[in-house]
């Protein structure tokens, strides 16, 4: 029974392209775990993109390696027209109505976007069975999902929880958790890139990208129960502080726009693991029984972290030749190419190339954490 064993909570951060090397930790760890393991993590929590991840691996929580299976082969086989329009005529249509809307005032705001990402909702709706998320809950083999997005009229980031009765909904300082029952809509929004792709109304407010002003992307987790956590990260944790180099020239559009998306999406996951290991710092100098005694309700929480060994912008920059040549000369008239702006690259260049080398990557790191990935589990074994 889950309520036997520790609650362990997989997070997926977002990242967009590079949520691929999600799917190759997960891979590692179905070569790792026992076969007759069941689900192995009973608490799901994705964002962006890692929100698309986590909702599969909900809907096929009683059959957690074929839905395993099932993201390596979208994934493998993706390419860039199964996100967004990268045709000529699906760019030129998007391109008329940024003219329009800020020349003429014309056409709905919402509809201005960079990008149209109604491939993206085709394919999802015909790929993730939700009806099986509540089957999965009623079974026992999931005991919840949390799918967070960011409100752009609250200001808020809302984790959107499906699970049991006993699941209570939260309100912290700018986030806050729901219940509902997960759907379609829920997903697309988490994955809205903001001004890339449209804003997704669910119930009375638009939502954009879940990974914008989230500030502590693993307290869904531990909100719903989670006795220890697994962090997929989608950039390598740096150790050090990157070399200052002389700047010769402004930044291109690219690398601004890169920088933009490494903020949303990487800054806040590793401030709050700091936050994290510093809290189980503290708690585990002062006796348990304190605690207690004073009411506090904190306890260690055990943590696995497993992140790019390599950057995932310098595979991007190998891979620049592989995308349409729509977007190779939108991309380029905006400054990213194979030597420069490859960051951008990284989260829109959704190529099967691309993908399955990150595939590979995430697959090699976990191996290579294998030992931490079975201590980690050590009650499934």
């Amino acid at each position: 029974m889950l309520s036997e064993t520790p609650k362990s909570a997989l997070i997926l951060s977002g990242g967009g392209a590079r949520a691929a090397y999600q799917v190759g930790v997960l891979k590692a760890m179905m070569d790792i775990l026992p076969s007759d393991c069941g689900n192995p993590f009973p608490i799901l929590c994705g964002t962006s993109a890692g929100a698309i991840n986590a909702t599969v691996l909900a809907a096929y929580a009683a059959r957690t390696r074929i839905g395993v299976k099932r993201l390596e082969t979208v994934w493998a086989n993706f390419h860039t027209h199964h996100i967004y329009r990268s045709d000529l005529a699906g760019i030129t249509r998007n391109t008329l109505r940024w003219m329009g809307h800020v020349l003429f005032n014309a056409g709905e705001p919402n509809s201005v976007t960079m990008l149209d990402n109604a491939p993206l909702r085709r394919l999802l709706k015909q790929v993730i069975p939700f009806a099986r998320i509540q089957e999965a809950v009623q079974n026992g083999a999931l005991y919840a999902l949390s799918i967070t997005a960011s409100g752009y009229t609250s200001g808020e980031s809302i984790s959107f929880f499906q699970g049991g009765p006993q699941l209570e909904s939260w309100q912290r300082h700018r986030r806050a958790g729901a219940k509902a029952v997960i759907n379609l809509n829920h997903v697309m929004a988490s994955a809205a890139l903001p001004l890339i792709f449209p804003a997704v109304k669910v119930n009375r407010e638009y939502f954009g990208d879940g990974s914008m002003r989230f500030l502590a992307p693993i307290s869904p987790a531990l909100h719903l129960g989670a006795d220890q956590v697994m962090v997929v990260g989608v950039d390598p944790l740096r150790k050090l502080p990157p070399d200052r180099r002389i700047a010769i020239t402004p930044p291109t559009i690219a690398q601004v726009a890169g920088h933009i998306l490494d903020s949303i999406f990487i800054d806040s996951l590793e401030g709050d693991l700091e936050r994290l290991q510093r809290i189980n710092r503290t708690v585990g100098m002062v006796p348990p029984e304190e605690l207690n005694k004073h009411g506090i309700p904190l306890k260690p929480v055990k943590t696995l972290v497993i992140a790019p060994s390599e950057d995932i912008s310098v595979i991007a920059g190998k891979h620049a030749a592989a995308l349409p040549p729509t977007l190779r000369f939108l991309f380029g008239r905006i400054g990213a190419s194979a030597t420069s702006g490859s960051t951008v690259l990284s989260y829109l260049m959704f190529e099967a190339p691309f993908c399955r080398d990150l595939i590979e990557l995430g697959h090699a790191d976990a191996l290579r954490q294998k030992d931490s990935i079975r201590e980690f589990f050590g009650h499934l074994f």
